[in-house]
């Protein structure tokens, strides 16, 4: 029986550090858009979420607060990297279930969001582009180390299961855009790049946390079609996923008003002229001609 491995690597392929190729995505499968894998997604949404407040019952020291921060954080390091658009929501998914099921130390939550963000990286990052641990750690302002990453990593995996194929509110986008009455009236990828924004900005809040996947991205759709002008198709949405109108109805208006106080805040003056500082700093080397990335939309792209 002959062994022989006739794959050749391609030169550059083994350097360190993500690779400045694009990365060849697979072509679009139009099975995967069928109605039974928004029927499985909608069964398995449940085993992955966060129903009560674990903050106080608990988490004693970790605030809501702190979890935004945190949350902010890593979305900058996201965008600055140029991630796929699922890692973020991901990766906070990892951090909620985390945090309802173990205790945490206020010093403890951002190397927590590292870890989370190492693991969601490499579930959804194509060609293994994952977020490298020495470069996690640069953005924590080598706060920790490469070692306590790597076994809060491992931590993060036991805790969870090893259970780590999530479903979030992205995985339901193409599935409900899909099945509107949109075709010939918008471009769906743009609704779906804002309603992709839209969801990146609940994930920092904990509020949105009590919602399942599926509503967050039935009402980041509806709330995108309506800052175009359009109907919201909210009662399509409750007969695709089940959903009750008025829970829909609810954290649409949430939505609409969280999105409308980011604007509002972007649009304020700095004092003195001065810019806005992020709060970390990128590294040095870092080149921004990613420009294939999928990172979400400026919020100052969607109109209201």
């Amino acid at each position: 029986m002959e062994l022989l491995c006739a794959e050749r690597v391609s030169p550059g392929s083994a350097g360190r550090g993500r690779p400045q190729a694009a990365p060849l995505a697979a072509a679009p499968d139009p099975v995967v858009l069928r109605r039974r894998v928004l029927t499985n997604l909608l069964r398995a949404e449940e085993r992955y979420a966060v129903t009560a407040n674990y903050f106080g019952a608990v988490q004693t020291e970790v605030t809501p607060h702190m979890r935004r921060l945190v949350a902010e954080w890593m979305l900058e390091v996201c965008e600055d990297q140029g991630c796929q658009e699922e890692v973020f929501p991901l990766a906070i998914t990892y951090l909620d279930r985390f945090l309802s099921i173990c205790t945490v130390g206020k010093s403890q939550v951002q190397l927590l969001g590292t870890a989370c963000l190492l693991l969601a990286s490499k579930m959804r990052e194509p060609n293994a582009r994952c977020l490298p641990a020495e470069l996690l750690v640069f953005y924590t302002a080598n706060s920790i180390t490469v070692s306590d990453l790597c076994s809060w990593e491992l931590l993060v995996l036991a805790k969870l299961k090893w259970d780590v194929a999530g479903v979030t509110a992205h995985d339901f986008l193409p599935l409900l855009l899909k099945r509107l009455p949109l075709r010939g009236v918008v471009d769906t990828s743009m609704v779906q790049r804002h309603a992709q924004t839209f969801i990146a900005l609940a994930a920092r809040d904990y509020e949105f946390t009590l919602y399942s996947a599926s509503t967050l991205a039935c009402c980041s759709i509806a709330a995108a079609l309506r800052g175009l002008g359009l109907d919201g198709h909210l009662d399509t949405l409750r007969d695709l996923t089940g959903i009750d109108l008025d829970c829909l109805q609810t954290c649409l208006e949430q939505v609409e008003e969280m999105v409308q106080n980011m604007i509002d805040e972007r649009s304020q003056p700095v004092p003195n002229g001065q810019a806005r500082e992020a709060g970390w700093t990128p590294p040095p080397t870092q080149d921004k001609a990613l420009s294939n990335a999928a990172t979400p939309t400026d919020v100052r792209d969607v109109h209201f």
